[in-house]
């Protein structure tokens, strides 16, 4: 059987791991510890586009690029507008400190997904209120038949309005949700390609 190996016996090892990296490695590691505090910072609203740029000012072009893909990874359909156009703030001050900049074809993809994702939010509000309103006119749609002790079928509520509303909409996002899906991957797909 295996021992278990303590917590410090685990940091003991990743210290003598840490000890025979090459320099080059070493610099790498402290390279990415600088991007994810910087990221961290600008996500905590403690820096702002500006001081994003000016902390980055200077970087190599891996860790521009390793900074921009990580925005661009966290990118999401379902993202709330604010956290999109923050990402999108970023992405494009670090496109504007690489030697060869694409800025106005990376506003114009990061653009076009933001009009994607506009788009889905609202077909899924006005299926929403569409379903709520037919559930609300129509009480049937609310109904399940339920067999009776006598053995006659009757039907009785079987849910709330928004339980109704909920159980139809998620049947309707599936088919939504995957359309919407393949348009956006494509834009962050061209969004990567860009970045390069």
């Amino acid at each position: 059987m295996e021992k278990v190996k303590s917590a410090f016996e685990k940091a003991m090892e990743r210290a003598a791991a840490i000890g025979e990296m090459t320099a080059e490695e070493k610099e790498q590691l402290k390279e990415q510890e600088k991007i994810k505090t910087i990221l961290s910072e600008y996500y905590k609203d403690d820096l702002d586009r500006d001081g994003l740029w000016k902390k980055m000012k200077g970087s190599k072009p891996a860790s521009l690029r390793e900074t921009q893909m990580s925005f661009i990874n966290s990118l999401g359909l379902n993202m709330i507008p604010e956290e999109f156009f923050k990402r999108k703030d970023g992405i494009l001050a670090i496109e504007s400190l690489k030697e060869q900049q694409r800025v106005s074809v990376m506003e114009q993809v990061l653009d076009s997904i933001a009009g994607i994702q506009k788009e889905y939010q609202e077909g899924k509000e006005q299926a929403s209120a569409q379903l709520r309103e037919a559930i609300e006119s129509n009480p049937q749609l609310r109904m399940k038949p339920v067999k009776a002790p006598d053995g006659r079928m009757t039907f009785q509520a079987a849910v709330s309005v928004d339980e109704a509303v909920q159980a139809r909409l998620s049947e309707f996002l599936a088919e939504h949700e995957e359309r919407y899906e393949f348009s956006f991957t494509k834009l962050i797909e061209k969004l990567k390609w860009e970045a390069k």
